[in-house]
C-alpha cells in the first residue's frame, strides 16, 4: 500500500493545524480529577468541531479518514502535544461497531466518541494473565441476567470508569477459550469492589476489581455467548494497531526530546551514546513502518493476527530501552524525582524509567509475544511447556 501523503492528507493537515493553533488546551492540570475533566472537555470539543474518531464511520460521529489522512492526523496531534482521545475510541468502540447489535451501538457509541463515558478492560486475573484463556471469573445465567463472581487485576483506570468490557467464563472450567463471553458491566452495579494498586511511580492507574453476585443483563453480551475469545482478539488487534499508530509517533517526539537533551548535556561526544541513539533512531522508524502495515490490514477489515504481537513486542522493548538510555545519558541526577530542585526536566525521565519497568509484562508478556511470533509468524514448532495454543 502506498503511504505517501496525498493532497487529501495535506489538506487535512492544514485544517487541523489551524484548529490546534486556536484551541490547544495547553499543559494539563496537576490534580488528577481536574486533569480527567480537562481531557473530557477536550474530547467534547474535538467531537463538536468534527475532529474526533479519525478512523470511525461518519454515521457515528467519526471522520472516516483514509489511511494517509489518519497518518497526517496522528502526526499533527502528536506534534501539538494535546491529550490523547478516549481509550474507548480505539478499543471498545470498534469492537461494538463490529460485534454489537443495533441497541448496543445506539447506547454506547455516541458517549464514547464524545468522551462522556469512560471504559476499562477486565481481562487479566490473578491466575490468568499471560494465559488468558484460563480465566476464572464466572457468569452464571439466571433468567434474563448473569450472576458474575470473580476477580480482575491490573485493570487500568477502573476507579474512574463507567463501564468495563469484561471477559467472563460462561462455559465449563475446562472449556478455556471456547467458554468465554465478552460482557459489558456497569461499574456502578452493586457487588463491585475496586481496590487501587500503587505502582513504582506512585501512581494508582491499576486496580483489583472484585465481583460478588453482580447481576448483569443478558443484553450486555457483545457477540454471542461463549464467543468472547474471538471478540477479545479483535479488540486487542485494534489496541495494537490503530492506537499504536499514534503511540509510535509519540515515541518519535520523545526520542527527539532525548537527542536534544543529550546535546545540551554534552553527551553527543561520547561514541557509545551516539551509537545507542542511532539504534533508537532505527527502531522508532521500524515501529512506524510496522504499525502502518498492521493498520492497513485493520482498515481492510482483516484480523491483524499474530503480526500484532510483533508490534506489541517491539513497543515494549523500545520504550523500556529508551528510558534506560535516558538515565545513562543524564547520569545520577536522572534518578531524582520531579519535586527535587536537581531533577532534570521535572523528573520526566525518572518517572518514565520506573513506569516502563513493566512494559514487557502488561498486555501480554514479552515471552508470550515471542512464542506467538515463533509459532504463528515463523511457523516454528509449538512449545509443549506452554498452555495449548488458542486460534
Amino acid at each position: 500500500m502506498d503511504f505517501a501523503l496525498d493532497d487529501k492528507a495535506e489538506d487535512l493537515r492544514s485544517r487541523l493545524r489551524a484548529f490546534l493553533e486556536e484551541n490547544n488546551p495547553g499543559r494539563p492540570p496537576k490534580d488528577q480529577e481536574e486533569r480527567r475533566q480537562w481531557q473530557k472537555a477536550w474530547a467534547r470539543l474535538l467531537a463538536d468541531k468534527g475532529f474526533a474518531g479519525p478512523s470511525w464511520p461518519k454515521a457515528w460521529g467519526g471522520m472516516e479518514l483514509c489511511l494517509t489522512e489518519q497518518v497526517a492526523y496522528h502526526e499533527e496531534m502528536t506534534k501539538a502535544r494535546v491529550p490523547r482521545q478516549p481509550g474507548g475510541l480505539g478499543i471498545v468502540g470498534p469492537t461494538i461497531l463490529r460485534f454489537g447489535n443495533a441497541e448496543q451501538r445506539d447506547r454506547y457509541l455516541p458517549p464514547i466518541v464524545r468522551g462522556d463515558e469512560d471504559w476499562c478492560l477486565g481481562y487479566s486475573e490473578p491466575e490468568a494473565g499471560s494465559d488468558l484463556p484460563s480465566l476464572r471469573t464466572k457468569a452464571v445465567r439466571d433468567g434474563d441476567e448473569y450472576m458474575v463472581n470473580g476477580q480482575k487485576v491490573w485493570t487500568s483506570h477502573s476507579m474512574t470508569s463507567d463501564f468495563m468490557a469484561a471477559l467472563v467464563r460462561t462455559g465449563s472450567d475446562e472449556s478455556r477459550a471456547n467458554g468465554i463471553t465478552y460482557l459489558i458491566i456497569d461499574m456502578r452495579t452493586d457487588g463491585i469492589t475496586i481496590r487501587p494498586l500503587k505502582d513504582m511511580t506512585g501512581d494508582t492507574r491499576f486496580s483489583e476489581v472484585f465481583f460478588e453476585d453482580v447481576r448483569v443483563p443478558v443484553t450486555q453480551v457483545v457477540g454471542a455467548e461463549n464467543n468472547g475469545w474471538k471478540v477479545a482478539r479483535t479488540a486487542l488487534g485494534f489496541e495494537r494497531s490503530t492506537a499504536n499508530t499514534a503511540r509510535d509517533m509519540g515515541y518519535r517526539r520523545i526520542l527527539d526530546d532525548l537527542e536534544k537533551l543529550a546535546g545540551e548535556l554534552g553527551r553527543l561526544s561520547d561514541p557509545i551514546i551516539r551509537q545507542e541513539l542511532a539504534k533508537m533512531e532505527t527502531s522508532v522508524r521500524l515501529l512506524h513502518l510496522n504499525n502502518l502495515r498492521i493498520l492497513s490490514a485493520v482498515l481492510k477489515g482483516e484480523d491483524p493476527g499474530a503480526e500484532s504481537s510483533v508490534t506489541r513486542l517491539m513497543h515494549s522493548l523500545f520504550e523500556k530501552r529508551l528510558h534506560e538510555l535516558a538515565i545513562e545519558i543524564i547520569g545520577p541526577n536522572g534518578l531524582i524525582g520531579g519535586s527535587d530542585r536537581l531533577a532534570v526536566q521535572r523528573g520526566r525521565w525518572a518517572w518514565g524509567f520506573l513506569r516502563t519497568r513493566g512494559s514487557t509484562i502488561g498486555a501480554g508478556t514479552a515471552e508470550v509475544q515471542r512464542n506467538l511470533i515463533a509459532e504463528r509468524v515463523l511457523g516454528l514448532p509449538y512449545d509443549p511447556g506452554m498452555p495449548a495454543p488458542v486460534i
